[in-house]
């Protein structure tokens, strides 16, 4: 059974050059085009189509009022297309709080050169969200306050907030999961270094997003940054983030070496930095994410001391990445979404007194 796609964009061309790259996979189908929100309501009721992709910006209807209503009354799987620009990657930061799956940016469509990466890409991206878990989701309201959602244990040992770290790996459905562990990490928690698969650009909006949100700080990572308690650096969209040591401090370093798993930044590179310069003293925690990106990173993880958690499959949107952690044996505990940043700070807590330098 052939997956079936309906495309939603007013750009005549974006949906040309979207209808080809569908077209040409063996495993898909286009049911339909539309060039706003209306017809694609009408198309959708005669299709009924297993994913969606969808223009963040089009006339009649805000890509994003079409999308709230959508995920209301008919949750489905949705791929936003969005625009390389600043505008773009905040509307698609939105997008994914509104429950969109995943995304991706409008092709370049003068460089023939980058097409069939940018094929290969938008059906990866496809074939997640057709198997993607679809809940419909209550998004922050703008200009929340700054707070946890629950009351989690304090880390009562100093020692666990300079030396423990806490190394996050996540992809498709990456965000959201990522903005609820975040949510709860308490002012005085480990620092925090995360390889999120996503575009440059994007990764800062997202840093800015969370920090508006969080009680500890949120930033995308520059390089050379002392690690701090209470702080999250997330790798940027150009480059690998990796952990490094400077004398008595972790510190960030960055790499735009080749890909790793298709990706970078790459969990795995992220991951195996932590295992060689943190050993014992890094928490790794692997998120939703189609893909095994991270899982042999986090076994070096599990075999140079550290401690870790991965997100089950009832709470992912794909169950890619953890469920291939766990088959290769480097988690300790697998645990639902809500309930990890408890279990990582449960953990902590009991393991200060064991923060070893190194």
């Amino acid at each position: 059974m052939k997956i079936k796609v309906l495309i939603v964009d007013d750009s005549a061309l974006i949906r040309s050059v979207m209808n080809e790259i569908i077209s040409s996979q063996s495993d898909m189908e286009v049911v339909g085009v539309a060039p706003d929100p209306l017809v694609a309501r009408e198309l959708i009721k005669q299709t009924n189509p297993d994913v969606l992709t969808l223009d963040v910006e089009m006339p009649k209807m805000d890509g994003l009022d079409f999308l709230e209503k959508l995920m209301r009354l008919r949750p489905m799987p949705v791929i936003m297309i969005s625009s390389l620009t600043e505008r773009g990657s905040e509307i698609t930061m939105r997008a994914l709080e509104l429950g969109a799956v995943d995304f991706v940016t409008k092709p370049k469509l003068s460089i023939q050169s980058g097409m069939r990466e940018y094929s290969d890409l938008i059906a990866d991206k496809i074939r997640a969200a057709s198997k993607a878990r679809i809940k419909p989701r209550v998004a922050l309201p703008a200009g929340a306050v700054k707070a946890g959602t629950t009351q989690l244990p304090q880390v009562r040992n100093p020692l666990t907030s300079s030396e423990k770290l806490i190394i996050i790996g996540a992809s498709t459905g990456g965000t959201e999961a990522i903005r609820e562990f975040l949510l709860q990490m308490p002012s005085d928690c480990p620092g925090i270094l995360i390889a999120q698969h996503m575009p440059e650009g994007f990764t800062r909006s997202f840093a800015r997003r969370l920090e508006s949100l969080c009680k500890i700080s949120v930033n995308e990572a520059a390089g050379g940054e002392r690690i701090l308690p209470g702080h999250a650096y997330i790798a940027p969209g150009h480059s690998h983030l990796l952990l490094a040591r400077s004398g008595a401090n972790y510190v960030t370093q960055l790499d735009q070496g080749e890909p790793v798993n298709r990706h970078r930044p790459s969990v795995d590179v992220l991951f195996r930095s932590a295992a060689s310069a943190a050993g014992k003293n890094a928490v790794g925690v692997i998120l939703t994410g189609m893909g095994k990106d991270g899982a042999a990173g986090m076994l070096e993880m599990k075999n140079a001391g550290a401690y870790n958690f991965a997100q089950d499959e009832a709470t992912c949107v794909v169950f890619g990445m953890p469920r291939e952690a766990i088959a290769m044996g480097g988690t300790n505990e697998v645990g639902p979404l809500p309930a990890l940043p408890g279990m990582v700070l449960n953990y902590l807590s009991t393991q200060g007194g064991r923060a070893l330098r190194v």
